[in-house]
């Protein structure tokens, strides 16, 4: 029999629901992907120079780790064979993150029709056919994600020339004479058009792809609470998901916090479009980023050329100064000291996930120590895996140069990239560090293992035999808030036969008041007896017979 009770599954899989669930999942991610590339792109003007379409796909493979090879072709200058050439390695990480916020949700919650267990087999069809159906995907996207953008010289806002022969351009003003005879050129640039492709490269992008939906699906196996796990899988339950769960909920409520500021600079700005559009794709970038860095994790960066005007104060003059220059909390703060405040902040970003982690683990019998010492050790590893793995998603290389106008433009680059062994050592000692602290702290309140669920249920976790409502604060399981957790305080706790005169909770029972006599019934008028009852009637004496009252007959 194949059925469904309450949401769960009676029987095996069928294929039916292994293939809706599976379409479900992935059109709910790709659906989430194409909309934020898309309104982040329209925000940003890009559908002024091209077709929507091709971009977006675009985007959407950029941010599943695919690969986009752009190209261009400038010979409108009279430059035979001038051609752009560049190289970029970035993901927009907002994309990302919304596709892969709705593709681990909609899998954990297939996963709960299974019941309280799932089978290992069940558990690799149901995550291989979610990947084989996102490669699909991918691959159509892959097909359609090429085009040809067309930039409009009319279109740049140039300022024309001074009196002098030098070049003004709004928002830089004079920057003079540069490139002998280059205003006249850029006056030509202004009377043509220049061509720039982009196609996406299909093996790469499927390759890319398959790491990113993988690991999406084992990072939701690890950080799913609810979602049921095959047996003998319970100690991943016990000490690796509250941990993996609790550091990736504090990292989307950073990114929840930068998209906030994103909102109040846009209120502010002249161009609140574009600072919406750079939010919606880049947030998680900046924020991401950051994180790391706040930890004291080095990094090494270069920008030469335009691109160091997109950088952000203080970092655009430590990276200008010097070539291949190690970035750091505290260089940064010889600029700014208000850089510490980023460390500080991440500080108490760890912090938080150390106390979640202690609110979300299991207690059971563990003291005080034992106890702190699972919390440090879980927290401690998935945030050993967790900040070289956002090392590597932030960095940054964009190469880019250009052959035309008279003159070489090729210094225009970007790189920035993180030391992935240090994060490894930095992360393991941060994690440590906070999820002992916040052990501590949960016990402290009495807040440890408050919020530590059942895989596959929505019940708390332990080894309970009766239902839950029998483990709420009461008389035989007080709760630590209300007084301490002492038997002499208790009075449901107390041996009988140890009265203490001098204790208000050893007072003796009292007897309970006895109960009233009955109360009279009433006769047929008010207050009248019945029949047969009461005193006889006045001027009758006693013993006389029924007749008048004075006894004559």
């Amino acid at each position: 029999m194949i059925g469904k009770r309450r949401g769960r599954r009676i029987g095996p899989l069928s294929a039916a629901e292994l293939i809706l669930t599976s379409i479900a999942t992935v059109s709910w991610a790709f659906l989430a992907m194409a909309g934020i590339a898309a309104l982040g792109l329209h925000l940003l003007g890009a559908d002024t120079a091209g077709a929507l379409g091709p971009m977006t796909a675009a985007a959407v493979v950029l941010a599943v780790g695919g690969s986009v090879t752009p190209s261009g072709d400038l010979e409108a200058f009279g430059l035979k064979g001038a051609a752009a050439h560049s190289a970029i390695e970035i993901a927009p990480l907002g994309v990302s993150l919304a596709g892969a916020l709705l593709l681990g949700l909609v899998f954990a919650r297939s996963l709960r029709t299974a019941g309280a267990t799932v089978p290992p087999r069940e558990l690799a069809l149901r995550a291989g056919t979610v990947a084989v159906l996102f490669l699909l995907l991918l691959g159509g996207l892959a097909w359609v994600g090429s085009d040809t953008v067309t930039i409009d010289g009319s279109g740049l806002g140039l300022g024309g020339t001074n009196g002098g022969g030098g070049l003004v351009i709004p928002g830089l003003g004079d920057i003079g004479n540069i490139g002998g005879g280059l205003p006249d050129r850029l006056a030509g640039l202004a009377r043509a058009k220049a061509s720039v492709g982009f196609s996406v490269r299909t093996g790469p992008s499927l390759l890319g792809g398959a790491v990113w939906v993988l690991g999406v699906l084992l990072i939701t196996v690890l950080a799913a609470r609810r979602a049921p796990l095959p047996r003998r899988w319970e100690v991943l339950h016990r000490g690796v998901r509250p941990a993996v769960s609790a550091l990736c909920t504090v990292l989307v409520l950073a990114v929840g916090a930068g998209l906030a500021a994103a909102v109040y600079a846009a209120t502010v700005d002249a161009h609140a479009g574009r600072v919406l559009g750079a939010a919606l794709l880049g947030t998680p970038n900046g924020v991401w980023l950051g994180v790391p860095l706040g930890l004291l994790v080095s990094w090494r960066g270069t920008a030469t050329g335009a691109l160091v005007q997109v950088l952000p104060s203080p970092l655009d003059d430590l990276l200008n100064a010097k070539a291949d220059e190690p970035v750091n909390l505290g260089r940064l703060a010889e600029l700014d000291s208000r850089v510490w405040l980023l460390g500080f902040a991440c500080a108490l970003l760890i912090l938080a996930a150390g106390v979640l982690t202690a609110v979300r683990t299991p207690r059971g019998e563990l003291g005080l120590l034992a106890f702190a010492g699972r919390c440090a050790v879980s927290l401690g590893v998935a945030t050993a895996l967790a900040l070289p793995l956002l090392v590597l998603a932030t960095r940054v290389r964009a190469d880019a140069g250009l052959s035309v106008l008279g003159f070489d433009a090729a210094g225009a680059g970007l790189e920035l990239t993180g030391n992935a062994p240090m994060a490894l050592g930095l992360g393991a000692l941060w994690g440590t560090a906070a999820g002992a602290a916040g052990g501590l702290l949960a016990c402290a309140v009495g807040a440890a293992g408050r919020r530590a669920v059942r895989p596959g249920g929505s019940g708390r976790a332990s080894a309970r035999t009766y239902p839950d409502l029998a483990y709420l604060p009461g008389p035989y399981h007080p709760s630590p808030v209300h007084r301490p957790a002492r038997d002499e305080t208790n009075p449901y706790q107390r041996e009988p036969g140890n009265p203490q005169a001098d204790s208000p909770y050893t007072a003796p029972t009292q007897p309970a008041m006895p109960k009233p006599p009955p109360r009279p019934r009433r006769g047929y008028g008010y207050g009248a007896p019945a029949p047969g009852e009461g005193p006889p009637p006045p001027g009758r004496p006693p013993g006389a017979p029924p007749g008048r009252p004075d006894g004559k007959s």
